[in-house]
């Protein structure tokens, strides 16, 4: 069985800030965006900075790669119904934070956006997504592209390629089958596990460095006591959720029976309402009354009539 190696989010606090940890993270978002990533530095900025008291459900890191890039990638343990709105705030602010003032537009970094998220974001079943930005035609239904100008200018072949673009791994809807190097790191982001085949860039620093046993007596037993924090804020927070979820379906029996005695008295009244239309229907039959008065003065329809 493998061997379990520290979470990603108490690596991403304590080792990866590390240059010698560098190549780990670099690895992972080499196979998330599909080319190579060199870490240039870590980076501090107002949404980032750590501190001992930081609030377990979140961690994050900022990075800028060789091509002058920012990159922050965010774990999120527990549920935040803004998070969506959260990304973008994010993204908004490194933009203006990394812009002196004076510069041109052109001078604006582009801005990665990488979320590991723990809980169940949104409405869907995949367990990767990605966003990015495009123009499209509402007429003719082409896509807006940069000018032959603005390609050699900006190095650009695309408008996305200005704009933020924003991943979010939804950790909990991997089947734990990795068919690919990608999915080697999403194994790892589940499991904390590495598998003796797995291949993908920077895994294999990971299997190296980021052992549990690799600790040094005073992080291991801060380790161990962040992972019992972490257990207990789940156990809190699913306690809640249960809590609220039978209160709930109280609340609805109550509003149920509330709701059908109300129901009951209507559809009472009504019946009986529909019997006494039936009644003076039969009598006036019986007197040999005609049917065609005997329907305007009830309601009832010639058939019911006739069926009396």
């Amino acid at each position: 069985m493998p061997q379990t190696h520290i979470r990603f989010d108490w690596a991403i606090k304590k080792l990866l800030r590390n240059k010698a940890n560098y190549v780990v993270l670099a690895g992972f978002l080499s196979e998330l965006l599909g080319k190579q990533i060199k870490i240039q530095s870590i980076l501090e900025s107002e949404s980032n900075r750590q501190a001992e008291d930081d609030k377990l459900n979140r961690v994050d890191i900022l990075a800028e790669n060789d091509q002058g890039e920012l990159i922050l990638v965010e774990v999120q343990n527990s549920t935040e119904q803004d998070y969506f709105h959260r990304m973008l705030y994010g993204t908004a602010k490194l933009i203006t934070e990394f812009l002196e003032k004076g510069e041109p537009y052109s001078k604006v970094k582009k801005v990665y956006s990488v979320n590991i998220v723990y809980f169940s974001l949104g409405q869907g079943d995949d367990y990767i997504y990605q966003g990015k930005l495009d123009f499209h035609g509402l007429h003719l239904k082409d896509k807006l592209k940069p000018s032959i100008n603005q390609k050699k200018l900006f190095n650009i072949k695309k408008v996305s390629e200005i704009f933020p673009e924003y991943y979010v791994i939804k950790v909990n809807n991997f089947n734990d089958v990795a068919k690919d190097t990608l999915d080697e790191w999403i194994y790892f982001l589940k499991k904390s596990q590495i598998k003796e085949e797995f291949t993908a860039q920077g895994l294999a620093e990971a299997k190296a460095n980021l052992l549990v046993d690799s600790l040094s007596e005073e992080e291991r037993a801060n380790y161990l006591r962040y992972m019992e924090n972490r257990r207990y804020e789940v156990s809190i927070i699913e306690g809640s959720r249960s809590e609220g979820r039978l209160e709930g379906i109280e609340e609805g029996i109550k509003q149920g029976l509330e709701e059908g005695i109300k129901q009951g008295k209507q559809q009472g009244l009504e019946q009986g309402k529909q019997q006494e239309k039936v009644n003076i229907a039969r009598t006036f039959k019986h007197k040999g009354i005609d049917i065609e008065t005997i329907a305007e003065a009830t309601g009832l329809t010639r058939t019911e009539i006739e069926e009396l």
